[in-house]
């Protein structure tokens, strides 16, 4: 299916998302998935795995009543910070009282010292974050969280905490601004990304089984299972997730170089529970018109996930997005076509 980029120029403000490199956004190919769903109908929306967040802040850009939902704290706390939120800010005597407060923390730069930041951006994490604490409005404290996430993210090579040091160091001016650079600026971003939409948007912060939404449109972006790659979002963002959460309930595997933390449960971590799990998704929203993004290198295959939407759906459509990407950026990746996927969008209505 060839689709054009015909979208209207939305309100402005969806230009004035956040995004970052976060494994699986659907950044890129926004304008294809709207080609598709703006021909059905819906006022609901439910992102039920949101990770970046990006379509579903789309969604609440084209004036949907958005439901957003991960088990990332640091997915769900973004969510609340742009989606849920409609008018709070964050003030410049609130900005300066986070980045210039003393306080006498010290567990990340004693814990992750010379894994990913300098001595001087770690004692300026631990600062921040314990000053977060210190605002008085949870959409203030989503704000600080999702800036200082993103700022970490920014700063990492490839955006990921899989290693340690600066190995990938490709010499990009994000990698040479501190901490605290990063940080104000994404207190900006994130400030102006803050709208309403005059509906009552909210976040959650669960497993997609343990909610009971309904909507008009469920969307449904789960973990893509493949035998040949991980899915596994805590290896990838364990010390963001950590900061955001402040590490509280998570137990840090010191025998590890990158001290990550033991990863959540998945019903996508293997491929008899990936079947089950889309089994239990489409019988729990068989009420819903249900939409589901895909890769050509997961399991189960196109012609498996149509059959088995199938049985929850009388009219099953599956759209092939043209747009082929390439997941890396290492030398070895770039060109190689067997690691090239392409995106599909099944419909049941």
């Amino acid at each position: 299916m060839n689709l054009q980029l015909d979208i209207p120029t939305l309100t402005n403000q969806f230009d004035k998302f956040p995004g970052t490199r976060y494994m699986g956004s659907k950044n890129k190919i926004i304008p294809y998935l709207w080609n598709i769903l703006k021909n059905y109908e819906f006022k609901s929306f439910y992102d039920a795995f949101a990770g970046s967040n990006v379509v579903g802040y789309f969604m609440k850009c084209q004036g949907k009543k958005v439901f957003s939902n991960d088990f990332m704290t640091m997915s769900y706390q973004n969510s609340k910070a742009i989606i849920e939120n409609q008018f709070q800010q964050i003030d410049q005597a609130e900005i300066d009282f986070l980045v210039n407060h003393e306080n006498t923390s010290n567990f990340i730069s004693q814990k992750f010292k010379d894994l990913y930041f300098s001595d001087s951006d770690n004692a300026f994490l631990d600062r921040v974050r314990t000053n977060i604490e210190f605002l008085d409005d949870d959409y203030k404290k989503s704000i600080a969280l999702s800036a200082l996430s993103r700022a970490c993210i920014k700063k990492r090579p490839r955006g990921i905490f899989t290693f340690i040091g600066n190995r990938y160091d490709d010499g990009r001016k994000d990698l040479k601004d501190s901490l605290k650079e990063h940080f104000l600026n994404n207190i900006s971003f994130f400030n102006s990304a803050v709208f309403d939409n005059g509906l009552d948007n909210k976040s959650f912060n669960k497993k997609t089984q343990e909610l009971e939404i309904k909507a008009d449109l469920v969307y449904l972006d789960p973990p893509y299972y493949s035998p040949k790659s991980d899915n596994d979002y805590v290896r990838r963002y364990h010390f963001v997730e950590g900061l955001v959460r402040n590490w509280k309930g998570l137990e840090i595997q010191e025998n590890t170089k990158t001290k990550k933390f033991k990863s959540y449960q998945s019903p996508f971590s293997n491929k008899l529970k990936t079947y089950d799990e889309f089994e239990r998704l489409f019988e729990k929203f068989k009420d819903s018109t249900i939409a589901v993004s895909y890769s050509s290198n997961s399991l189960p295959t196109k012609e498996e996930l149509t059959e088995i939407l199938k049985g929850y759906k009388k009219h099953v459509s599956v759209h092939e997005i043209d747009y082929t990407y390439s997941f890396g950026t290492q030398s070895h990746k770039i060109g190689n076509v067997n690691n090239r996927v392409k995106e599909y969008l099944f419909i049941g209505i």
